[in-house]
């Protein structure tokens, strides 16, 4: 295997899906696979017989999540603003679609009309997380319609909301789904369907139990179709990318390893300055060093680790847990090429599913 190469592990992605496989089957819930976080066609495909669908953001994942599963299961859309020319076009490939703010919906919502199962976003303006980053429901947020404001819109036909990102405990959908009942217990009642949304992580068996009282909960009491769309949830842990080091120097006394990726590849470690968790790397080893990025950017640093032996030109370094948002965001800045795509299958063998050649990258600034 050459490298750098994004491996996502079919096995892994599966066993996160297959958590929800009892819940799917003894109420009104449907599990639908994010995928603004991987949208890659085999991976999609892989996921068929684990989901009743996908959640997208834009026409084009509508359109290339419909054409992966053909008529084998429902599409939800919601982006913070529809462009009036795609509307038509996305009343034939989605089921479902969650207006962002009150004046797409007093625009939109006749035009919608029967076509599809229209709902609004709501915020719960309820924040869980000090990042604002990545916090849906920041001051001025401009993601969904005040919960105080969505009572008494006519022709809903459900809501959706999304407050979290990448949370171990389910507390924060709890008191969530409380307050949207204090303050809409009515409107739950004439409504078809609810989106919880994703931005969570489930690490163990009692949070899926949690998780089950919840949907139960809101199936039973309001007889409503629950959606719930992962993204990172899924396939987070589930991809990893290889890199390999192609320089060895020091610079002020300090260990410097050049790998043949950067973080043009993985954007959110420079966006947020986070350090990915390194496979090799241990928490007291004899050798220390910086692993840098092969682009000129003064920023490209993966970060400093200790590795238990020095490392070597050719020594493999693997970054784990970086299925979301990686390839979907990576770029061809100073034209280096992005990684190879594999899947690891169930027996364990890999399989190259993409390659990019220079004939990639000249056609994207090819003019027509």
């Amino acid at each position: 295997m050459n490298t750098p190469a994004y491996i996502f592990d079919v096995p892994k992605f599966t066993a996160r899906l297959k958590q929800f496989s009892d819940l799917r089957q003894k109420t009104r819930f449907k599990l639908l696979y994010s995928i603004k976080a991987l949208p890659i066609p085999a991976v999609l495909g892989a996921m068929l017989p684990y989901v009743d669908g996908f959640s997208t953001s834009s026409l084009f994942e509508a359109k290339l999540a419909r054409e992966v599963m053909d008529d084998q299961g429902v599409i939800h859309i919601t982006t913070p603003g529809f462009r009036e020319e795609e509307l038509g076009e996305l009343v034939k490939v989605c089921d479902y679609l969650s207006i962002n703010s009150l004046n797409q919906w007093q625009r939109f919502s006749e035009y919608l009309g029967d076509s599809i199962k229209a709902g609004i976003r709501v915020n719960p303006q309820l924040s869980f997380l000090n990042d604002d980053r990545y916090d849906p429901c920041r001051q001025y947020s401009k993601l969904g319609v005040s919960i105080d404001q969505v009572q008494g819109l006519e022709g809903l036909s459900g809501l959706h909301f999304h407050s979290m990102f990448g949370s171990e405990n389910i507390e924060p959908l709890r008191e969530t789904i409380e307050k949207i009942e204090a303050k809409l217990a009515n409107l739950l009642h004439q409504l078809e369907w609810i989106n919880l949304g994703g931005g969570y992580v489930f690490t163990d068996q009692a949070m899926i139990e949690e998780f089950d009282k919840i949907v139960c909960r809101l199936s039973d009491q309001y007889d409503l179709t629950v959606f719930f769309e992962p993204g990172k949830g899924i396939i987070g842990d589930a991809g990893e990318l290889v890199t390999e080091v192609i320089d060895l120097f020091e610079s002020e006394g300090k260990n410097i390893a050049v790998l043949d990726s950067s973080v043009s590849h993985h954007p959110e470690i420079f966006e947020y300055q986070q350090s990915p968790t390194i496979k090799e790397a241990v928490s007291n080893g004899i050798w220390n060093g910086i692993l840098a990025g092969c682009s000129c950017k003064s920023g490209d640093l993966f970060g400093e680790y200790n590795f238990p032996h020095p490392l070597q030109i050719g020594s493999r370094i693997t970054l784990l847990n970086v299925g979301a948002y990686s390839l979907v965001k990576a770029s061809r800045f100073n034209g280096i090429n992005l990684p190879d795509v594999y899947l690891k299958k169930d027996d364990g063998k890999l399989e190259l599913i993409r390659h990019f050649e220079y004939s990639d990258y000249k056609k994207f600034w090819k003019s027509e």
